[in-house]
């Protein structure tokens, strides 16, 4: 039910894009090793089945997850999975370095348009590794990896994790240039570092990494989402809110909090939380996707709904993933006015929305199609909510505790 205007306090919890990959790092390391600020989300839990699969045991409680590897781990990730999440395509890397090869299906995950693995395959090939792709499965063996200068035609955030994975063992030293400089890139390293490797530039654009012999279990605590704390960051603006997100370092918003202040939010900046007040109608905004520290993809629809019932027209340029304008089509049952050509999509601010049952294609279209039911008048209904549980830890009790009227209907 629209027009309910948010306000109070939220914490962020963990990364989605952090621990998954930090819970595959730990295959590196036999003995146990332990994440806090652990989001209590979908995927945790699949990762989790996953490294049980492969001979680890695993326990999750509280924001606390804690994985016993083995000495020698199994090394075949299974299709059905993998099939269900992306990320666990970052077992990859830790496998062919911990047991000399990996059998990874081919991911499956959000249908947002094609992510392919040559950057990953062409970087661990020339530390030396066999890679075949054969009946859905990557095939990787190498008996052992040798450091190599790789060059990422783009700075993949997926092809980075996995070399610097398989990099922090192999012997000798690897160059790494061009590679992604998300903060969920220099959470990995720092553990790494913390394991043991011997990682530096982390933060810029070339990494070099000395192999090291072994590594060894380590606690470590999960940098926090910014892409849920962004989420909610666009609520309080779309609802004429205030709310104050606590846990999370504004910095890595810096991007996303302009805009919002473009829009026309007051934005309130301290050391590890910000402040979101609105009290107009938001102006329209527009946005272009690029790696970080531009803006993040994974805010796109989001804005893209605030952008629906703005002041003004916006343009919105998508140069990650082409089929992330799917979820338009929802917006559009909702009374937006959105017009998409290949990777542009133009939206003319509306007055009003209108509730309408629709359906999530991926995590953030779920996100964002929740926020404009938020501000359309009547009933809206969003199928497809368990994209949704994969990225956010009780995403509905939160919006309620901020007084939005949403409730979860089971069947």
């Amino acid at each position: 039910m629209g027009g309910s205007r948010l306000s109070g306090t939220v914490n962020v919890p963990g990364a989605k894009n952090s621990v998954l990959k930090l819970m595959a790092a730990t295959l590196l390391a036999p003995g146990t090793s332990t994440l806090t600020n652990v989001p209590e989300i979908e995927d945790v839990t699949i990762m989790a089945e996953l490294l049980r699969r492969l001979g680890c045991e695993v326990t999750q409680a509280e924001g606390v997850v804690t994985i016993t590897v083995p000495d020698r781990p199994d090394h075949r990730a299974d299709y059905d999975l993998v099939r269900k999440m992306r990320a666990s395509i970052c077992v990859l890397g830790p496998l062919i370095a911990r047991c000399g090869a990996a059998d990874v299906a081919v991911p499956g995950g959000d249908n947002i348009g094609s992510r392919g693995l040559d950057m990953h395959v062409d970087g661990l090939r020339r530390m030396g590794a066999q890679v075949s792709n054969e009946h859905g499965y990557l095939l990787a063996e190498a008996s052992q990896l040798n450091g190599a200068n790789v060059f990422l035609d783009f700075p993949s955030v997926g092809a980075t994790e996995t070399l610097v994975m398989a990099a922090v063992t192999a012997q000798g030293v690897s160059i790494l240039e061009n590679v992604a400089r998300e903060p969920e890139i220099i959470d990995i390293c720092h553990m790494l570092n913390e394991m043991g490797a011997d990682i530096g530039g982390i933060g810029t654009s070339t990494l070099t990494i000395s192999g090291v012999a072994a590594l060894n279990p380590v606690s470590h605590r999960v940098v926090s989402d910014r892409i849920v704390a962004g989420t909610w960051a666009v609520a309080a603006a779309m609802t004429g809110g205030d709310i104050t997100i606590n846990g999370v370092n504004p910095i890595h918003l810096d991007v996303p909090l302009d805009k919002l202040k473009t829009a026309g939010a007051t934005i309130e900046r301290r050391e590890d939380s910000f402040r979101v007040h609105m009290s107009q109608r938001p102006q329209a905004v527009d946005i272009v996707t690029l790696p970080y520290p531009g803006f993040p993809t994974d805010l796109q629809p989001q804005f893209i709904a605030m952008n629906a019932i703005s002041h003004g027209a916006a343009l919105v340029t998508e140069n990650l993933f082409e089929a992330r304008f799917r979820f338009v089509q929802e917006l559009a049952r909702l009374g937006a006015d959105v017009r998409t050509d290949g990777h542009h999509a133009l939206i003319r601010g509306r007055a009003e929305l209108s509730g309408a049952p629709v359906e999530a294609t991926d995590i953030r279209a779920g996100a964002g199609l929740v926020l404009a039911g938020l501000v359309a008048q009547g009933e809206t209904f969003v199928y497809g909510a368990e994209h949704i549980d994969r990225g956010y830890a009780g995403f509905v009790s939160v919006l309620t505790d901020l007084g939005a009227q949403i409730s979860r209907i089971t069947d």
